[in-house]
């Protein structure tokens, strides 16, 4: 142990988060908004590294030039896995810059998936090979070639399900990945029994859980913060990526349908990632014209605006009956 090394939690609600957003902008660096807890090494009082957890997560990491190469890494790494296995988490995830790759490896972490600026890689019991074949396992789906959807369907609506039906006419088999992250309005097992029940008279349509290899805090943390930055594309880029490389092949993947995006500019640049890398792993990207009622897209964002609004007759007009039946029978309830 370095003499006078400690290693601390700090309260992200005080003047500390400061402390580490400042720490963190010496190396180009940002301090998420939506980390659970982040962790400091000090000598003397002085940050001298940190490194933040989000989930399974591990993320903003750093350690002052001069410190490099003895062991504050270790250190910090340590001390964040323990904190996660005081919770029951057993598989991490390490977000970094490629070149600092090489301390996470040592430590018995393994790559994932790398683009020009960030790195993620796994370690604990998390292992994306043994992950994808499982799900694909579980599925029940064969091995014939396939179409895929990947969705949030918050809440499910007739957007979603015009696509889904879209692809379902167009294909022998499709595969809806519903994301499986908790992070929207509604649950993920509403969402999830909500397209399972208004897609059941589509026999060739399966859908199945997303994991943690697809839009997740993991491949994709900025997709729930509707954020507009440098880190846009860096992030949209990996998941289309990890999706490309690993779950297309296992599941037999040839296509991946998404609806068009005049108004999202996150959606849109997903789109944009997906349209240069799919091809690269032989996947077709079929981008659909979105359903329009009342000259307007249908949108989750748009159904969730009424609701909120308490226009529960306009909502009638854009989500499937499953749907609204699970609205209205909540606000009974409520």
């Amino acid at each position: 142990m370095i003499y006078g090394l400690n290693i601390e939690v700090i309260n992200l609600n005080s003047a500390e988060r400061m402390e580490v957003e400042n720490f963190l902008s010496m190396f180009h660096l940002f301090l998420d908004k939506n980390v659970e807890y982040t962790l400091v090494a000090k000598i003397d009082g002085d940050i001298i590294g940190t490194c933040s957890i989000e989930g399974k997560v591990l993320k903003c990491f750093a350690v002052r030039a001069e410190m490099q190469g003895q062991g504050i890494a270790a250190f910090l790494i340590t001390h964040a896995v323990n904190l996660l296995f005081e919770k029951g988490i057993y598989e991490t995830f390490v977000f970094t810059m490629p070149e600092n790759k090489g301390i996470f490896e040592d430590m018995g972490y393994r790559e994932v998936y790398s683009i020009e600026k960030a790195s993620l890689l796994e370690g604990g019991k998390a292992n994306i090979n043994k992950n994808i074949k499982k799900m694909f396992i579980d599925s029940g789906l064969n091995l014939g070639e396939k179409a895929a959807l990947v969705m949030n369907c918050n809440p499910f609506t007739l957007g979603h399900r015009y696509l889904i039906e879209k692809a379902s006419k167009e294909n022998e088999q499709v595969v809806i990945f519903l994301v499986q992250e908790n992070r929207s309005t509604f649950s993920f097992k509403v969402r999830f029994d909500l397209v399972k029940n208004g897609v059941k008279d589509l026999e060739n349509v399966t859908v199945i859980p997303g994991g943690d290899y697809i839009i997740s805090a993991a491949t994709f943390p900025t997709y729930f913060l509707k954020q507009e930055d440098e880190r846009l594309k860096t992030y949209t880029a990996l998941d289309a990526g990890i999706f490309g490389r690993y779950i297309a092949p296992v599941f037999n993947i040839k296509r991946r349908y998404v609806g068009s995006e005049p108004n999202c500019t996150l959606t849109s640049a997903y789109n944009a990632s997906l349209a240069e890398i799919m091809p690269r792993y032989g996947i077709e990207l079929v981008i659909t014209e979105r359903l329009k009622k009342d000259c307007e897209v249908v949108s989750a964002s748009r159904v969730r605006s009424l609701i909120k609004g308490g226009r529960m007759e306009e909502v009638k007009k854009l989500v499937p009956s499953v749907t609204y039946d699970f609205l209205t029978q909540t606000q009974t309830r409520g």
